[in-house]
């Protein structure tokens, strides 16, 4: 299919933003690099200044593609080869317009840049790479960019992009072989997985010569990531986790990206869901993806080949304390760090609040509260001093009973929401609301 290269810069901008929506992108910044005279921008290891739309994702980058044209024909791809739709692809110079004029707007504090396949791997990575180039060298913007690398491209390209951009993510797809020569039989798991290793490797070498004041750029500070469509192959929760756990530790990722599938093509081998795209299973993946990350589980805790699918009405963590009761009531002013982590309603910060909180005195309910603590679900599962909140039968029925009345109405809004789209840059909701005083007020205080 032929590239419209007379369209204008904001009907390319239209197309290649509405044709990126599909790929995730909530990622902060990881990185820190202050801005200097005579450069553009500037990164901050919190992250950068984020947006979200109404189901999670986040929408501070500049999100686009460099083209919709590729070569493959990945059945679940809006962007498929074999789609009857306008094509078009941005220059480098255009890209570069469109960064620095959205940044001296406030619009975007970044950009995420990924792309459909332009005559080949090498072809489309070298675009790539000139457009990260042009924005480093000849704009001087020193602000985040993540940028997709393109599997079956050349090792130098990879490289060579990998000390411009802070994040590259190469996307999985789907977590089996046997998944990808379904609904993407161009693509294969070791295209995908030799760039990764590629990305792991570098990062590791800087790191080991990186010395004191050196003046070079890192490659690919804020590490790497990928992202997996769920739902559109029958594979179980059990694979999908065990998968992410494998790239975390086997390759050493920052994050794994869950999708949940949309339905965007007529094609047979696509699952027709007549519940929408299933983003309370997405939802549920994210907080297990949580819990291997931060909180010490391994995969085959939370699941198993004979239990392969998360609980739609209990979050995973507090699904995992319920099978194992045995493990609880856990006594707050005595249990380490890592036994807290596992009490539903104790993240990381309120337990490591405890912790350094007991060093001065007992705790009670109260205090816990105080500190972060959420007691609602942590109550049954705890006590201080010896002693429950109120009287807690250490039942497996009765306290799931009392949690599901909140995760119920939670997983209805998130499946019931009827809000998966990613915001637009342009008006499309047509919304013609006047601030409250409320608002005002913020917009002139800064205090949100």
């Amino acid at each position: 299919m032929l590239i419209q290269e007379e369209l204008s810069l904001q009907k390319k901008l239209e197309i290649l933003t509405d044709a990126a929506k599909y790929d995730v992108a909530c990622t902060s910044s990881g990185s820190e690099r202050k801005g200097r005279k005579g450069t553009m921008g500037n990164t901050v290891p919190a992250g950068i200044c984020h947006s979200f739309s109404a189901d999670g994702r986040c929408i501070s980058l500049l999100k686009i593609l460099f083209t919709n044209q590729c070569i493959y024909d990945c059945r679940y791809c809006i962007n498929r080869r074999s789609n009857d739709q306008i094509r078009t692809s941005f220059t480098p110079d255009e890209v570069c317009t469109l960064t620095m004029e959205f940044y001296r707007r406030n619009y975007i504090e970044g950009l995420f840049l990924s792309s459909g396949i332009l005559g080949s791997p090498d072809y489309t990575m070298e675009l790539i790479c000139c457009t990260l180039e042009k924005l480093r060298t000849e704009h001087r913007f020193r602000g985040y960019i993540h940028v997709k690398a393109i599997p079956g491209a050349e090792p130098d390209l990879i490289r060579r992009a990998g000390f411009l951009a802070d994040r590259m993510s190469i996307n999985l797809e789907l977590p089996t072989e046997e998944g990808l020569r379904t609904l993407a039989p161009g693509k294969s798991r070791e295209k995908i997985l030799l760039p990764m290793r590629q990305i792991q490797q570098g990062i590791r070498q800087d790191r080991e010569e990186l010395v004191p004041y050196r003046k070079a750029p890192a490659f690919v500070p804020a590490g790497q990531s990928t992202q997996i469509i769920v739902g559109a192959t029958p594979e179980s929760d059990y694979q999908m986790i065990t998968a992410a756990e494998t790239l975390y530790r086997g390759y050493g990722l920052k994050r794994v990206f869950y999708s949940a599938f949309v339905r965007v093509n007529e094609d047979r081998l696509l699952p027709t869901l007549p519940g929408g795209p299933p983003l309370l299973r997405e939802h549920r993946l994210y907080q297990a993806d949580w819990l291997l990350r931060y909180y010490g589980f391994r995969a085959e805790e939370l699941l198993s080949e004979k239990r392969p699918n998360f609980n739609i009405l209990l979050d995973p963590k507090c699904d995992w304390a319920l099978r194992h009761l045995e493990r609880f009531p856990v006594e707050v002013n005595r249990a380490d760090y890592y036994t807290l982590l596992r009490v539903p309603g104790m993240g990381v910060r309120s337990a490591r609040r405890v912790v350094e909180a007991r060093r001065y005195g007992t705790l009670d309910f109260s205090d816990l509260k105080k500190l972060g603590v959420v007691l609602k679900r942590a109550v049954y599962f705890i006590t201080c001093k010896g002693k429950t909140m109120f009287p807690v039968r250490m039942d497996q029925d009765g306290i799931a009973a009392a949690l599901t009345g909140e995760e119920r109405r939670r997983a209805w809004e998130i499946s019931e929401g009827n809000a998966y789209r990613q915001m637009s840059l342009f008006d499309d909701f047509h919304i013609h609301a006047s601030p409250s005083e409320e608002d005002r007020a913020a917009s002139i205080t800064g205090v949100m």
